[in-house]
């Protein structure tokens, strides 16, 4: 068998079918407002064609390839290429304003790598086992996980915490906007059939970062003040590779789990990974201000979900995301069941498919190192030249997800308020946040009392809910704790 898939795996056919898919996913991925779950659905037109294992592997490529794409945009103009590229905003930007976008870029690839990596030594290892966790997961312990997730917004606020607490709840407000999932109510859609299904998220998203951005940028757009990238090697030191190895560990493992949870997904995994890493250095105060560690803990960790994701689609038939719900529209094209029974009677296709993943991060891996220096040239390009392309790239990319022109109007409203809070002193990320959460913890908070007849102790039952509402709890209020303690011992001092 082993031979067998070696000799699949190595097929032209296969290795240029990776090949396709990750420069395809990198360059969607880069492209703010292009998702990787469209990328996929941009490409499976053109695998009904091939054999099942070659057109599965130009997918999977792709799914790769976009979600490493992200962090580009995020680093360079900070504008995350996908939502899961939120959390790497953070750290990376700074890297760039300091002239440091290669080093950046760097570690960024080799921490996806590694993080796509780990999550397919736990695909081809233990997936049955993993997927039985998915199992487990009802609308208690799921409303938990989204709880814990809003909870780390008092973490990543950094000193702004009444502030970074305020953007929170307007992004938990705007994520009420659309039609009530259990009652069927409209809320907040001023009688507009557009905000039924509520503010799409990928314009809001494109808006708060990079839309503000250019406006920021306008102000000084003829300044002769200038970043200048530092060309080096595209390959991190020895130095910061062994402080991010712990963390790409640490996050690829992260990834995995939260990855085959359904409804999870990168942007969750990135922020979770984000605050354990910040929790657990040695100089907290430092994220948020450029490090490694920054970098690496949401790049490991987005990648890692990419294996965590394909677990309960291959094992259960389940998506672990947006991404394997289309490619589990491809198996059934390719008249491949998910479930135990294809690891017996598809055995080949299925080792094919775990032996491509592995060598499709591989291929991100060489393909990103290999392109930094052109990525680079991006802060080069003056800003009378780039800004107007961003904006360019904002309404494609606003306007492709849905094809409807309002929301090109929601990016360019993000973009004020974006604006307006940047001036203010008020982080971004929060809003992001809570607005991917925020109807994931609705809806399941509401699902959970349906099925308890309104008894709140259903979240004190589950062991698994209970641990994650204890955890968010201590997140949540920890931060605020030390702050006052900060504030008294700086009041008397």
């Amino acid at each position: 068998m082993m031979m067998d898939v070696l000799a699949n795996v190595m097929s032209w056919q296969i290795v240029l079918a990776i090949l396709c898919g990750v420069a395809a996913g990198i360059s969607i991925g880069a492209m703010p407002g292009l998702t990787s779950t469209m990328g996929i659905a941009l490409l499976m037109p053109f695998t009904f064609q091939l054999e099942p294992a070659v057109g599965m592997m130009l997918l999977i490529g792709e799914f790769v390839g976009a979600i490493y794409g992200g962090s580009i945009t995020a680093i360079m103009v900070n504008t995350p290429g996908t939502p899961s590229a939120a959390a790497t905003v953070l750290d990376g930007y700074p890297f760039t304003k300091r002239g440091e976008s290669c080093r950046a870029l760097g570690i960024s690839t080799v921490a996806s790598a590694g993080g796509g990596i780990i999550s397919g030594v736990f695909l081809i290892l233990i997936a049955p086992q993993l997927a039985e966790i998915a199992l487990k997961f009802s609308a208690p312990e799921t409303f938990a996980l989204a709880f814990f997730g809003i909870s780390i917004i008092a973490s990543i606020s950094g000193k702004e915490l009444l502030k970074g607490l305020i953007s929170g709840t307007f992004g938990l407000i705007l994520a009420l906007v659309g039609m009530d999932n259990i009652s069927g109510l409209s809320r907040f859609t001023f009688d507009t059939v557009f905000l039924m299904n509520g503010l799409s998220f990928i314009p809001v998203m494109v808006g708060l970062f990079a839309m503000s951005q250019c406006f920021v940028s306008m102000e000084e757009l003829y300044d002769e003040i200038k970043i200048t990238a530092k060309i080096t090697s595209p390959i991190p030191t020895w130095a910061d590779l062994k402080k991010i190895f712990p963390t790409i560990l640490r996050g690829g493992v992260t990834g995995t789990l939260v990855g085959i949870i359904p409804g999870a997904g990168g942007d969750i995994s990135a922020f979770i990974s984000y605050d354990m890493e910040k929790r657990v250095s040695k100089h907290p105060e430092l994220f948020g201000t450029g490090i490694v560690e920054g970098i690496a803990a949401p790049e490991s960790s987005n990648n890692g979900t990419t294996g965590g994701a394909l677990i309960p689609l291959l094992t259960l038939g389940i998506p672990g995301d947006a991404n394997t719900a289309v490619m589990l529209g491809a198996l059934m094209v390719f008249n491949l069941t998910p479930g135990p029974q294809l690891f017996v009677e598809q055995a080949l296709v299925v080792n094919t498919l775990f032996a491509g993943f592995m060598i499709a991060n591989v291929v991100m891996l060489v393909m990103g190192l290999s392109g930094i220096r052109i990525f680079t040239k991006i802060v080069q390009i003056p800003k009378p030249v780039l800004v107007p392309i961003i904006i360019l790239m904002c309404v494609i990319g606003s306007f492709a997800i849905n094809g409807n022109y309002l929301d090109i109007l929601v990016m360019f409203g993000a973009g004020v308020i974006g604006y307006l809070l940047l001036k203010g002193g008020f982080p971004l990320s929060p809003i992001v946040l809570a607005l991917i959460l925020g109807p994931m913890a609705e809806g399941n908070l509401r699902r959970s009392l349906v099925m308890s007849q309104g008894d709140y102790s259903i979240f004190l039952t589950h062991p698994i809910a209970a641990t994650f509402i204890v955890i968010a709890l201590i997140s949540l209020f920890w931060p605020i704790v030390r702050h006052l303690k900060n504030h008294r011992s700086t009041k008397a001092a």
